[in-house]
């Protein structure tokens, strides 16, 4: 790099003026640029930058004649302290002065400062004694930590010389404190971070595994021991020279990645948000199609966090033996390789694990079986990565690995923390090829919250978890105490979504995979096969329930079909509720458990009747209306008065409607005098969802306006039953959740029934609130994909995937107004930014689409829905 021509040593002293500086400053920038894109190492971009900002520092310090002050230092501090900058990173600085001062120098000073805001440079600075620097810095961490760093730019020696004197002093920050706080400063940015890093917008500095973790580290380093760098670390024996160089791999990865991300915004941003992440990973060179860019450069980004999170945690081990005398001293042998030191487990043969490389996978095994158990001693985890680099062949080759993979299966707690350890050490990916390559694998949507890895690991924590979620999950709660053999059911959950990544379809590809590792772990062939059938169906309930008529009959014989039999159906139900909460914090709701709930019965009443006996509809409709009757006469309402109102109802109706429903709408229509106005009643009893029930008079736009108004009170339609009476009445329900996924809440329910009435009797003035969109939705836009599906009904099914946009519902409902066509169910999905949703319709006539019919329909529907339009 010929930094030189760049140097602010060289501007001539007449050039000091803010517009040549400004100018200079670009010019230096577009150039450092250009080194980037020339895939110059980042460090010395990063020095580089610090260099030049600390030499333009030093002309304006004299240029303002704080030279002549002659007991002021002027100090980088913080990151720049350390030499590091980024683009937009602060340029911290602190003015030290020993006795005080003067008012010449607070002026010049002044002066310093307001030329730095001129030039638009991103300072911090702070003005201070050494007395107040001691008195603060005790008073606050981050004060103290940033003068740790702290590096002689400009000025007087002696008084930087005399500050590094005090704040190396114990009384300072006693390092075992300092130690503590930072631990716990730690814990609270991941906490504050959710956690574990892997979400979809990470924040690069301050997220589990990220820069500050690596800082942490050093800061440590360098109030206890004094390194100057993480380098010295290795004279102590704390890191490895390997450790060492890969902690200056993964900061360097990290750098790579935020120079990108402060490049693209122009800003000092730390989170890689979805609106710039496109921009980033064109910027670092990564191609591809449609989202591969993203995720190519996201999958290095979670393999780098990994790696730093494991290596953070095993020196942070390391310094709480060294600092705050954490030794264990009570030990307990669990044979002759292995012993628990307090509550870990240590190996206690050096080298074991690369000469018998299945004692990586029996440690998991003796965590397992004794709770006592915790975690994994310091020694041990560095013992378990180095053999983890050293193998030459995958862990499940290993006959001997293979039985003991089993047993931890099958052991009642080992999915549990070993597991969880195994995951996150990365023996699993050194085991099951397969694993290795979803490591770190996301998808660029809004609704795969967690990588690949993250999101399957969670799976099998809910699912293990299961005998203790009986409020959270009663039925999987239930079926998993029967399960003869659970362990079926977690290597499907492992083999799920382990061929996401690859062409073609990721549960076709997965089963095979699945059907392979079971068969080479002494599977027998049924239990092979009830894998592989898991992993290729592990979508099909939950599609089958939120986007198929679960009351239509056929898609109920449909689905059995496809289970066979109560063994598959509780299997698959286990999974797939698992797999939907796992997916994304804000997917499970109450709406999703009824719906799965009643599929998963309606499937085992289907099973045990027999496919051969299918229900019949008029005995389930006279069922109801006997049932409904006998509720009414409780409440003093005589089958006279109920006949006339029932008369005029379709017997659809009282097939899409349970007695308890047919009651309440009864009651309060018996007792609505005026049938040209319509009624609208509200009911938050049922544990699906809010239901809207609108009594009026038919019009083709009644959907459409009910649910523009729906929207303008920021509620989410998730079903919709749009019926009509014999005499043209509407007999329709919406069934609707809040945007946390409650029922309605109760102050509102007055205001939503008003609205909904209005919007009836003027259905021509319908106002849609504009709704700006979700910024996290912006870079997701799609091309719409509509589908007519098969129906044995006279009806047509339209399955409609499109970009989750204010007001699609009212749209599409808009487009079927201007077709022709009569609407009878919309089953509402959002899936992140896709709205996946199915309306079954027909001709006024009360007939299926022709095909021409069809063709037009998805010619409109792509036009208004396409996000161009």
């Amino acid at each position: 790099m010929d930094f030189e021509q760049y140097s602010p040593l060289n501007i001539q002293p007449q050039d000091l003026t803010i517009p040549f500086l400004k100018n200079h400053l670009q010019t230096f920038s577009d150039w450092q640029l250009e080194q980037f894109q020339a895939k110059q190492h980042i460090n010395d971009i990063v020095a580089m930058r610090a260099l030049y900002v600390d030499e333009l520092l030093g002309r304006l310090w004299d240029l303002v004649g704080l030279d002549e002050s002659y007991d002021l230092s002027l100090l980088a501090v913080g990151g720049y302290g350390r030499g590091e900058l980024h683009p937009k990173s602060d340029i911290d600085l602190l003015i030290l002065s020993d006795h005080g001062f003067s008012q010449a120098s607070e002026e010049k000073i002044s002066q310093l400062i307001t030329l730095l805001w001129d030039l638009k440079l991103d300072v911090g600075n702070s003005v201070r004694t050494i007395k107040d620097c001691v008195e603060q810095g005790k008073a606050d961490i981050t004060i103290a930590t940033s003068m740790i760093e702290s590096r002689l730019l400009k000025g007087n020696q002696n008084t930087f010389d005399k500050l590094q004197e005090v704040i190396a002093e114990d009384d300072f920050w006693p390092s075992d404190k300092f130690f503590t706080i930072k631990k716990e400063e730690q814990f609270g940015r991941h906490k504050n971070c959710r956690g574990d890093g892997y979400t979809l917008e990470p924040d690069i500095k301050n997220g589990c595994g990220g820069l500050r973790d690596i800082q942490t580290i050093a800061w440590v380093s360098k109030r206890h021991f004094d390194a100057q760098s993480l380098l010295e670390l290795t004279s102590y024996g704390y890191i490895t020279q390997a450790e060492y160089h890969e902690i200056s791999d993964c900061q360097s990865q990290l750098w790579t990645i935020r120079f990108a991300l402060h490049t693209v915004t122009n800003r000092p941003d730390n989170r890689l948000l979805f609106d710039f992440q496109s921009d980033v990973a064109k910027l670092l060179g990564y191609t591809g199609q449609r989202n591969e860019a993203v995720e190519q450069m996201m999958k290095v980004f979670y393999q780098t966090i990994r790696r730093v999170k494991e290596l953070n945690e095993m020196l942070l081990q390391y310094f709480d033996e060294a600092i705050l005398g954490n030794v264990a001293t009570e030990f307990h042998d669990i044979d002759e390789h292995f012993r628990i030191r307090g509550n870990k487990i240590e190996l206690t043969t050096s080298g074991f694990f690369q000469e018998n490389p299945e004692a990586m996978i029996q440690l998991f095994v003796h965590i397992a079986n004794d709770q006592r158990i915790k975690g994994i001693y310091s020694a041990t985890l560095r013992e378990l990565r180095e053999a983890r680099r050293c193998l030459t062949h995958w862990l499940q080759n290993i006959p001997e690995c293979r039985s003991v993979f089993m047993e931890i299966i099958k052991h009642p707690r080992g999915m549990g923390l070993p597991f969880t350890l195994m995951y996150e050490h990365g023996v699993l990916a050194a085991y099951i090829p397969q694993w290795s390559r979803i490591v770190g694998q996301m998808q660029f949507d809004l609704f795969h919250a967690y990588t690949v890895d993250a999101h399957t690991h969670k799976l099998a924590k809910l699912i293990n978890n299961y005998p203790n979620s009986k409020a959270e999950h009663p039925l999987a709660h239930e079926i998993f105490k029967s399960l003869e053999k659970p362990e079926l059911l977690f290597l499907a959950t492992i083999f799920h979504d382990i061929a996401k990544g690859q062409q073609g379809d990721h549960s076709t590809l997965g089963a095979v995979d699945a059907l392979a590792f079971c068969g080479l772990h002494g599977l027998t062939r049924h239990e092979s096969k009830v894998v592989a059938w898991l992993v290729e169906h592990h979508l099909t309930m939950s599609v089958t329930a939120q986007r198929r008529d679960i009351s239509d009959p056929n898609v109920i014989i449909e689905f059995a079909k496809t289970v066979r039999d109560e063994k598959h159906l509780n299997l698959l139900y286990c999974l797939t509720v698992a797999d939907i909460c796992a997916t994304n914090e804000d997917t499970w709701n109450s709406w999703k458990a009824s719906l799965l709930r009643d599929l998963y019965y309606k499937t085992l009443t289907m099973l045990r009747r027999g496919l051969e006996n299918p229900p019949d509809v008029r005995d389930r409709i006279r069922d109801r209306q006997f049932k409904a009757l006998a509720i009414l006469a409780e409440q003093g309402i005589s089958e006279a008065q109920v006949q006339p109102l029932w008369k005029r109802f379709r017997l659809n109706y009282f097939f899409r409607y349970t007695s308890a429903q047919i009651c309440w709408h009864t009651k309060h229509l018996l007792a609505h005098q005026d049938h040209d106005r319509p009624m609208v009643l509200i009911s938050t009893e049922n544990a699906r969802g809010s239901e809207i029930f609108v009594y009026s008079r038919d019009i083709r736009t009644l959907f459409s306006s009910v649910v523009t108004e729906i929207d303008n009170k920021k509620l989410s339609v998730q079903d919709a039953k749009i019926l009509s009476s014999r005499d043209n009445y509407s007999l329709s329900t919406f069934t609707v959740l809040e945007e946390d996924g409650e029922h309605i809440d109760v102050d509102k329910i007055q205001r939503v029934k008003e609205a909904i009435i209005d919007t009836l009797l003027k259905p021509n003035i319908v106002n849609s609130n504009i709704i700006r969109l979700e910024r996290v939705k912006r870079p997701f836009k799609f091309e719409p994909q509509i589908t007519f599906l098969p129906t044995r009904r006279k009806r047509t099914q339209i399955e409609v995937v499109a970009f989750d946009a204010p007001g699609i519902l009212a749209n599409i409902g808009t487009v079927f107004v201007e077709h022709g066509l009569m609407l009878d169910t919309a089953k509402i999905t959002t899936i992140g930014e896709r709205a996946e949703d199915l309306f079954i319709v027909s001709t006024v006539e009360g007939d299926a689409l022709s095909k021409e019919q069809e063709d037009a329909l998805k010619v409109s529907l792509m036009y208004e829905l396409s996000p161009s339009t």
